[in-house]
């Protein structure tokens, strides 16, 4: 993993430094964030790779949890920096809410009555949605918005689902790694298509 720390933090420029293969982060209890890239990449398959453990089916089945996109940005925002250790710093916040009223910074949400369950915090730039991070508060929340996320970017024809770095929680979901080359090669390409989650 590489850094840059010398990128500014406009929103322009930041759109510009996703779409050329880096994110943001704040090294763990600092407040100084960084423009880093990977050599490898972590994808969310959006075709038939994409699996589900199957304890899912029933929350799935059920409909216990309906889903809203930036339903409470702000909410999704401070679940996800809340642990015990996070790379989301006050600063990152900022930035998110700015990328937020820009229109690029989603909060993708399950909801349990007016309970918020979970959600993923991502950004959409043409046809690639980079996932940040996700959180739940009821068990499951979590896993079914990252399920119904999939079938959004599915039916709006979206490329590309990053996910960053991988984890066992990830492979769950059929997450694999690819490559810095090819991940900017398929990147490239969603970035020249047209899509939106709404």
């Amino acid at each position: 993993m590489t850094t840059d720390k010398y990128m500014q933090y406009d929103i322009p420029t930041i759109i510009q430094g996703y779409a050329q293969g880096y994110f943001l982060m704040a090294n763990d209890g600092e407040e100084s964030l960084g423009w880093y890239s990977s050599r490898q990449r972590a994808l969310i398959p959006l075709d038939e790779r994409f699996t589900y453990p199957k304890s899912l089916r029933r929350q799935l089945n059920q409909n216990r949890f309906s889903v809203a996109v930036n339903r409470d940005f702000g909410a999704v925002v401070e679940g996800c920096a809340d642990r015990e250790t996070t790379w989301i710093s006050k600063q990152l916040k900022q930035i998110y809410w700015g990328l937020y009223e820009a229109g690029w910074a989603y909060s993708f949400e399950t909801w349990c009555g007016d309970e918020l369950a979970g959600g993923i915090l991502g950004l959409s730039i043409g046809g690639a949605f980079i996932g940040e991070s996700m959180f739940y508060r009821i068990p499951e929340g979590s896993k079914v918005a990252m399920v119904k996320l999939v079938e959004r970017l599915r039916d709006r024809s979206y490329l590309l689902f990053d996910a960053q770095m991988n984890n066992p929680h990830l492979e769950r979901f059929g997450a694999y790694t690819v490559k810095e080359k090819l991940y900017n090669t398929l990147l490239q390409a969603a970035l020249k298509r047209r899509c939106s989650l709404f």
